[in-house]
């Protein structure tokens, strides 16, 4: 049995202290967010019990769904390495971008250089360069991870993801169904039908459904809502499911859901697999972290 935990938007606090000059650019719009509502949501050491958690559970992997930073300030860059370092080695975690981590233009291009041993695949990518889609594979699963980050305009937090690695996303898809894997797919933008507000859309997320509709996967993994969700989009011979989790940082007792991460249990063989899906976090103010439901995915 392969467990697979997966967690989300840790949005790491409290937030270096800004420049003048780095306030002539969308981060003022991003720090007075943070000062009047991300800053009171993560109060508290919940993120940090959250991550012991995960930890005491012995996952086989952990995969976290961008947005490690809040404004792509330098100083987050570092300690958001810090934190991962802090968290695990990079042979046991993977990480994504999210739209946070390019909230400017050139901090996503910084980031992925400080992040590169957590965001690289089996065959490794030429020095200081991180190249999606790549594929991890940890005993029957292929992880296979996106990234849907780009710097967009003001009050936008869109995401992307380039046309020109659509064939290689199907290739590594189909390769990994060759080989007999389990097929999971890391994408920080949902990449389904209305999941979002227009502004925070994935934008073309057709282009990537039909590739899934071809290719086939068991199990895409997202974040950006900061809710929990759990939608099948078309996967050709069977419907795929589209899971979500709130962000790991989010105090109980807010307008989204509490702190909460997936642990996916991992079992069988193409054509007979089996996912069991456990959710854990707060349920509401005062709560402790425990089980917030079980259910079956596949």
């Amino acid at each position: 049995m392969f467990r697979l935990a997966h967690l989300s938007d840790p949005h790491l606090g409290p937030l270096p202290r800004l420049r003048t000059m780095e306030f002539a650019s969308k981060r003022v719009i991003g720090y007075v967010n943070w000062r009047r509502n991300r800053m009171r949501s993560l109060a508290g050491p919940v993120l940090g019990n959250l991550v012991e958690d995960v930890l005491a559970h012995a996952p086989d992997h952990i995969a976290v769904t961008g947005d490690l930073m809040n404004l792509g300030l330098p100083g987050e860059i570092i300690a958001a390495r810090d934190w991962l370092e802090a968290f695990g080695p990079p042979d046991r975690i993977t990480v994504i971008p999210g739209n946070h981590d390019a909230y400017v233009p050139g901090a996503l291009r910084k980031a992925l250089v400080a992040w590169a041993p957590y965001a690289t695949g089996d065959h490794g990518t030429p020095p200081g360069r991180v190249i999606f889609p790549f594929l991890r594979r940890r005993g029957p699963v292929a992880i296979i991870a996106l990234s849907s980050a780009r710097a967009s305009a003001p009050f936008m937090a869109t995401g992307h993801v380039d046309s020109s690695v659509l064939p290689a996303l199907h290739d590594e898809l189909v390769r990994a169904r060759r080989d007999g894997l389990f097929r999971v797919v890391l994408i920080h933008h949902p990449p389904t039908i209305n999941a979002t507000n227009w502004h925070k859309r994935l934008v073309g997320s057709g282009r990537i459904r039909a590739v899934l509709r071809e290719a086939g996967a068991e199990l895409v993994l997202h974040g950006h809502t900061h809710v929990d969700s759990h939608v099948e989009i078309d996967g050709g011979d069977k419907p795929i499911p589209v899971i979500g989790v709130p962000s790991a940082s989010n105090t109980p007792g807010g307008h989204k859901p509490a702190a909460r991460y997936n642990i996916f249990e991992i079992g069988g063989e193409p054509g007979a697999w089996h996912c069991h899906m456990t959710e854990r976090g707060y349920a509401g103010p005062g709560s402790e972290i425990g089980i917030i439901r079980e259910r079956k995915i596949w």
